[in-house]
């Protein structure tokens, strides 16, 4: 069984940028043996079908599939102490102790801190996590999509929420933002509290 410091759970545009600033902070040193690990399961995803036209930074017709696979090599190239665990379907959720354990359809894992990123429709549900759905309140009704209750991203005790999961509206660059803010949060705690932004400057 392995186990994680940070284990982030989805792939599309919160669960990428929340591994992409935690691998830009591990040369800190109160980020430096942290063990990472992103479940990149993209399947449900909504950039699967999208067109990025009104995004900062991309190009018109910049296709959200290519922006998935594009992300996984990012997160590859620059930080690959990020453990990327492919192909794999979270099923459950549980309290372990200190840990939260994570069960997929391959395997088992524990972290101190997992963050769900998932697709906020009601199939996509990991079982553990039932009684903190709600109806999503910035999406149509007629569209019946779900969050997960939580307060500035923390659902509870070692489990944070990002994206359009955690309420907010289903827009790109909301939901990288979101998945960004979680990052920050958690690395601020490990820094003793000091609020903490990991930039990289022009030499």
């Amino acid at each position: 069984m392995k186990n994680f410091d940070v284990l982030i759970i989805g792939g599309s545009a919160a669960g990428l940028s929340c591994a992409l600033v935690f691998g830009s902070a591990m040369n800190k040193p109160f980020a430096k043996n942290k063990k990472i690990g992103i479940i990149t399961h993209q399947k449900a995803s909504a950039l699967q079908n999208a067109e990025l036209n009104n995004v900062l930074g991309f190009k018109k017709g910049t296709k959200g599939c290519d922006i998935l696979n594009e992300g996984l090599e990012q997160l590859s190239s620059n930080y690959p102490q990020i453990i990327q665990i492919d192909n794999e379907k979270v099923l459950n959720i549980s309290n372990e102790g200190d840990f939260i354990s994570v069960k997929t359809n391959k395997g088992n894992y524990l972290a101190s801190k997992i963050v769900v990123t998932t697709s906020p429709a009601k199939p996509a549900v990991i079982k553990g996590l039932e009684n903190f759905v709600k109806p999503h309140p910035t999406i149509p009704a007629f569209k019946d999509k779900i969050m997960l209750k939580n307060v500035d991203h923390i659902v509870t005790n070692g489990i944070y929420v990002a994206g359009v999961i955690a309420g907010w509206r289903s827009q790109y660059a909301i939901a990288a933002g979101s998945g960004t803010l979680v990052a920050t949060d958690i690395l601020t705690e490990w820094n003793d509290g000091n609020h903490t932004m990991i930039h990289d400057v022009i030499e």
